[in-house]
């Protein structure tokens, strides 16, 4: 099993019934997987925020939405966060792709690849670090904890993941 499928053996297994997703070349896979298997929907969204704004409507809705994005992007969400998400306490699931981080060749990923771990911490989301094919059981932690606590949680992905 590649790491992809079973990414989305983990997710599916963990109760995600909805994707929010935005494209990355480390995620292409995954999102294939997604599309090709058609057992969790996917909603490919222009920009990350309107990713949270339809996550926070499902989540009310009964489902258990996750957004599928770079670690980039979680920047675009940090007010939907604070004053959506925290404020009427929904919540949501990060996956994340963690550009910027060691390997990354792309420069402007860098400040936002650094900055992220600490980004969390300040808007007070419970960050979870795959980056070994062992720790992708991690993800039903991850979910479980945002379920029981009712806050959002960030998982981020590392590089190396794929590269073993």
């Amino acid at each position: 099993m590649n790491v992809d499928n079973s990414l989305y053996e983990v997710i599916k297994d963990s109760g995600i019934d909805l994707i929010l997703s935005l494209p990355c070349i480390l995620l292409k896979g995954l999102l294939e997987e997604i599309d090709d298997k058609g057992e969790i929907q996917n909603i490919r969204v222009t920009r990350e925020e309107e990713g949270v704004g339809i996550a926070a409507g499902a989540y009310l809705a009964g489902r258990t939405p996750a957004l599928l994005i770079q670690n980039s992007g979680l920047g675009n969400c940090v007010n939907a966060i604070k004053s959506l998400l925290q404020l009427y306490k929904i919540p949501i699931i990060f996956i994340m792709s963690h550009r910027g981080a060691e390997g990354e060749k792309i420069i402007a990923q860098i400040p936002m690849g650094k900055l992220t771990p600490r980004l969390l911490k300040i808007l007070n989301i419970k960050m979870f670090i795959i980056d070994s094919f062992e720790k992708i059981k991690e993800i039903n932690s991850a979910v479980e904890f945002s379920k029981e606590s009712k806050k959002s949680v960030g998982i981020l992905l590392k590089r190396q993941l794929w590269r073993e």
